[in-house]
């Protein structure tokens, strides 16, 4: 799996990107969970601690990468009454396996890394995770892949005398999938002070080929708002 982040841009970056529309539209999905929720992707914790405070539920944040989880654990040292309730776990989705069945699985902003192979031997998994008629949601768009397109910024913010600037160009692209540059820009001024360049695939499956795997892990879908897509353990 590819993980475009730069540690250092990604709450400057997601705070005022898609995280305000998630905030708005992910708690009615959730109403009623009271129990327990798995997060996939858990990142920094921008959405864990909304999760918190939406919910009663426990919360498990499932984070792979040693930095973001550093940095969840620094946000949840700012919430000291959700030190008992949240639990990090570092492992892989593939290999997350709880002590009893959630209510709820969120992953915001995931999909786009998971390579097919790994995206369908993961719904399984999930499945295993929920109690029946358990949610799955995660966000969505339909469309296929991006087409090619050349080196643009797609985000910046100001942090005292510096710029922190990310661009991102599509260098080829099929029905599902992309090869994506993006770029990591730090400047003063017009000198620049670093960049950090992240290369790989990413993945936007189609919604025949989401709805086909889904559907074939035990998986009816129900209603979500626009940007989303939830499903019920059948």
């Amino acid at each position: 799996m590819t993980d475009f982040i730069s540690l250092p841009f990604y709450d400057l970056l997601h705070e005022n990107g898609h995280i305000p529309e998630v905030r708005e539209k992910l708690p009615p999905l959730l109403a009623g969970v009271r129990r327990s929720i798995l997060e996939i992707g858990a990142g920094s914790g921008l959405i864990t601690t909304s999760l918190a405070d939406w919910t009663p539920a426990e919360i498990f944040a499932l984070e792979p990468s040693d930095g973001m989880r550093g940095m969840l654990l620094s946000r949840l040292c700012t919430r000291p009454e959700l030190l008992q309730r949240v639990t990090v776990l570092p492992c892989d989705a593939l290999n997350v396996d709880l002590d009893e069945p959630v209510e709820a699985i969120v992953m915001i902003n995931v999909m786009y890394a998971l390579e097919p192979d790994y995206r369908k031997r993961l719904w399984p998994v999930l499945a295993a995770q929920l109690e029946p008629g358990g949610l799955l949601v995660f966000t969505w768009r339909d469309g296929g892949a991006p087409s090619p397109h050349p080196l643009q910024a797609s985000g910046s913010r100001q942090v005292g005398r510096h710029t922190y600037t990310v661009l991102s160009e599509i260098l080829e692209s099929s029905e599902e999938a992309c090869e994506a540059r993006y770029l990591y820009r730090i400047t003063e001024d017009d000198t620049v002070i670093s960049e950090e360049e992240i290369v790989g695939p990413a993945y936007r499956p189609v919604w025949k080929t989401i709805e086909g795997e889904l559907v074939g892990a035990g998986f009816v879908q129900v209603d979500a708002p626009d940007g989303f897509l939830a499903w019920r353990l059948a």
